[in-house]
């Protein structure tokens, strides 16, 4: 999932550097200070939602052997043999870890709180033949949430991070008022990379994914490997820096820090960018028993909207597990 579009909602650092010395551990918890179903507000099965699609879809991206241009990676479902168990160091996603993150977005000099929760759930999803795990994600600014999303991802047998696409729910005032579905395999959509088995020895930029008729169209490449950081959850060694865009943003990226074990620990931004994201990893969890079991319910009844509200795309799709 792009958090936000860069151009229109991008990305920053905050500044909230513990000053200890650095250590590979974060801090954990066990449980939510609220349940994670507190501030979703019901699917309403009668809202009609068309995605936001292009009048004419995004033509294929000319293969480069320029580093710095996307290429797309060649996927062969062949190659997934045990594709819902992620293992991959940078980014681990077994079911109940869950990570928040906490900063604010920067939109006309104003400072908007902005919280996101991405909880990976104990469902799965087979998408373009390959068995993908299924992310839960809220998105608060504010304290109001302004969107929920099942988000799909797979590991090769490489040990390298696919992402398959996405339902969000773009909400105002409780009301869906965009759903922007992609799921590889239709439309003309294509899964990407996220993250590679050993992301250091990469240097080409790939998209994460491609989704023409949603203008869907993320890449990343790497931006800096070996850095020391420290967040709110605490100091880590070992991390990668990502500078992601998407087509048509040109000089405009997201700086995602990714530490090793640990996943996703902070969100910064290069550019020009007209709304900024500074966010940092708050804190590690988790869940089991009753707490996944509400997001897995939360997941189930978003699935069960996407159905509704997107049969051209989700409604091909056979249901989660």
């Amino acid at each position: 999932m792009r958090r936000s579009s860069v151009g229109a909602t991008g990305a920053a650092i905050a500044v909230l550097f513990a000053s200890v010395g650095c250590s590979n551990t974060p801090s954990t918890g066990q449980a939510d200070a609220s349940p994670p179903g507190a501030a979703t507000p019901e699917p309403s099965p009668t809202v009609a939602v068309t995605p936001s699609a292009s009048a004419s879809p995004t033509p294929d991206p000319t293969p480069s052997t320029d580093p710095a241009v996307p290429v797309q990676a060649d996927f062969d479902p062949a190659r997934f043999s045990d594709s819902a168990t992620i293992t991959n160091g940078w980014l681990p996603l077994q079911p109940g870890r869950r990570w928040v993150t906490d900063g604010v977005t920067l939109e006309g000099g104003e400072r908007i709180p902005h919280q996101i929760t991405f909880t990976v759930t104990d469902l799965s999803k087979v998408i373009s033949g390959v068995k993908t795990v299924v992310v839960w994600v809220e998105d608060i600014n504010d304290g109001e949430l302004v969107e929920r999303e099942i988000a799909f991802y797979g590991q090769d047998d490489d040990g390298t991070v696919w992402y398959f696409g996405e339902h969000p729910e773009e909400l105002e005032d409780g009301n869906v008022v965009a759903a922007p579905t992609w799921i590889a395999g239709l439309e003309d959509a294509r899964p990407g990379i996220k993250m590679f088995a050993d992301p250091t020895t990469h240097t080409q930029t790939y998209y994460q994914g491609w989704a023409p008729k949603v203008e869907w169209s993320d890449f990343g490449r790497l931006d800096e490997a070996g850095l020391e950081d420290c967040v709110t959850s605490g100091c880590f060694a070992d991390v990668v820096r990502f500078a992601e865009s998407s087509d048509g943003e040109e000089g405009i990226f997201q700086l995602k820090s990714y530490a090793k074990g640990v996943g996703e620990i902070r969100t910064g931004w290069r550019g020009e960018a007209e709304s900024r994201e500074e966010l940092e990893l708050k804190t590690t969890l988790t869940l089991s028993g009753a707490r996944l079991a509400d997001v897995r319910r939360m997941a189930l009844d978003l699935e069960e909207h996407a159905y509704q509200i997107s049969p051209q795309v989700y409604g091909r799709t056979e249901p989660m597990q």
